[in-house]
């Protein structure tokens, strides 16, 4: 036995630690407090009122009580929950006794719930974003960006993982040049008809015409209006 170590005293504490139990504190907060632009310091304040609500049965703990937890001072603590406050996170209700006529105060945590909410649909946009962006990078390789560009450029939008996966295959599959397809794309908007089943048609219809190059393209190109 290691001098110095009272094994039965850490045994008594690690019991009474089991006993004090722990405390319901949001996922999401832990989760998104730095998306909803609070501070280290003012998230710990928040699990402090879940804890003095949960464990402890106060409602109300003053500044004094929660710096006396916390490696804060009692400016700090008290701005932070003023900005709690003013950014609707909390809220203080209060209730007049009936009988004594005595005002009793508390904290109201709902509102940091419905930021909470708010925040995660924020965030699920962001990663549904993050998620079509990685689709889009896996189907269009770096080596291929620049047809990638021209196309958003002239739809004047991101592509769908969709589209860019219909480039690709124009290129992979379909074995069409790059030049001949910005070619296509350039009659399409010519056109007036940005569509890719329309680009698809084009390219499809030089390809029975054994149409390969731009340059050839627009010979046929200009052949089919003649003919109009």
């Amino acid at each position: 036995m290691a001098k110095g170590v009272d094994w039965k005293q850490i045994e008594r504490g690690m019991a009474a630690a089991m006993r004090e139990g722990s405390v319901s504190v949001p996922s999401l907060l832990l989760k998104l407090y730095k998306a909803m632009k609070l501070s280290d310091m003012e998230a710990m304040l928040l699990i402090h009122l879940f804890q003095f609500k949960e464990k402890e049965g106060n409602d109300f703990p003053t500044p004094e009580e929660l710096q006396s937890r916390m490696s804060a001072t009692y400016e700090s603590v008290l701005r932070a929950l003023q900005r709690l406050l003013k950014e609707e996170m909390l809220q203080i209700d209060g209730e007049t006794d009936p009988v004594s006529g005595v005002l009793s105060e508390r904290y109201n945590l709902s509102p940091l719930y419905r930021k909470l909410a708010a925040a995660w649909i924020e965030d699920a946009k962001q990663s549904g974003a993050s998620s079509q962006q990685a689709a889009k990078a896996a189907a269009a390789p770096a080596e291929k960006s620049d047809i990638f560009t021209v196309f958003e450029k002239e739809f004047a939008r991101p592509l769908t993982p969709m589209e860019c996966e219909t480039v690709s295959q124009w290129i992979d599959r379909d074995r069409y040049p790059e030049e001949l397809i910005l070619f296509a794309l350039k009659e399409a908007v010519f056109a007036g008809v940005i569509h890719f089943r329309y680009i698809d048609r084009i390219l499809l219809e030089w390809s029975r015409n054994r149409v390969q190059t731009p340059e050839q393209a627009r010979e046929y190109t200009q052949k089919f209006r003649g003919a109009r």
